[in-house]
This record gives structure tokens, C-alpha cells and sequence, in this order.
């Protein structure tokens, strides 16, 4: 029975880690629409702060901006001055391309 033990531990061992190493990646991919939750602060013509999760999604992002910043289809928003205010509150250095 120690043997059995042993191997269902490892089993659940490496079933967790491939999980938690999965997420990982998720959380390293280029995603633009990750960022949908700062379009409030983006667009609205109030200028809300940033929320939480908007913050959250930028730090997660921050290595795509430049990728992002030389696609035609988000050079525009990238390259705002409502972009360079969110990354700001959101105390995420603005990208130099």
C-alpha cells in the first residue's frame, strides 16, 4: 500500500503543477481583449479612474504593448493620451517603442 500512496502523490503532484503551469502561460499571452476591463476608463467621457481589475490586466499586458502599439488595428488606442492616463494610475510604465 506505501508504494500506491506514493504514486497517487506524485500523480496529484504533477496533475497540480501542470494546472498551476498552465495558468502561468494564460497569464504570459498576448491577449488584447484581457484589457476589456479598462475600456470604461479608456472611452467613457468622464475619465473614470482605472479599476482594480483593469490595473490587474495591465500589469499582466505590459510586455504586449509594443506589440500592440505596432499593430494598425490598436496603434490608435495605444498611442492615446487616455492609454498613457490609465497606465499611469495604474502605476504601469507607459511603453517606449
Amino acid at each position: 500500500m506505501g508504494m500506491k500512496m506514493i504514486i497517487a502523490a506524485a500523480l496529484v503532484y504533477l496533475v497540480l503543477l501542470g494546472a498551476y503551469s498552465g495558468r502561468a502561460a494564460a497569464a504570459a499571452t498576448c491577449d488584447p481583449m484581457a484589457l476589456s476591463p479598462c475600456a470604461t476608463a479608456m472611452f467613457s467621457p468622464s475619465k473614470p479612474k482605472p479599476s482594480a481589475d483593469c490595473c490587474n490586466k495591465l500589469k499582466l499586458q505590459a510586455k504586449c504593448m509594443c506589440k500592440y502599439a505596432t499593430d494598425p488595428k490598436f496603434k490608435g488606442y495605444i498611442q492615446s493620451p487616455d492609454a498613457k492616463r490609465v497606465a499611469d494610475s495604474c502605476h504601469v510604465p507607459f511603453p517606449k517603442c
